[in-house]
């Protein structure tokens, strides 16, 4: 199946886009998205305890269900003032 990766902040910086389409197993999560991804860009490990994740615009958890056409957002923290 196919969904839409929305990276934010720095994930967006270090991937070099802030929105992916990736094909996934079916019966994914979004911990498989997050899965596959960082398996193509380890950079991205160190995010995975503390960014947020969202399918289709709500917050989720990484345990989550991901169908196909879904869009899966991770957010990392951001500071700033």
């Amino acid at each position: 199946m196919r969904v839409t990766i929305r990276l934010f902040a720095r994930l967006r910086d270090l991937a070099g886009a802030g929105e992916l389409v990736r094909e996934i197993p079916d019966e994914a999560t979004v911990q498989t998205v997050w899965n596959a991804l960082t398996r193509e860009m380890p950079s991205l490990v160190e995010y995975e305890r503390t960014m947020s994740v969202a399918v289709n615009a709500e917050y989720s958890r990484m345990a989550a269900a991901v169908h196909d056409g879904d869009e899966v957002a991770f957010l990392p923290p951001v500071s700033g003032g």
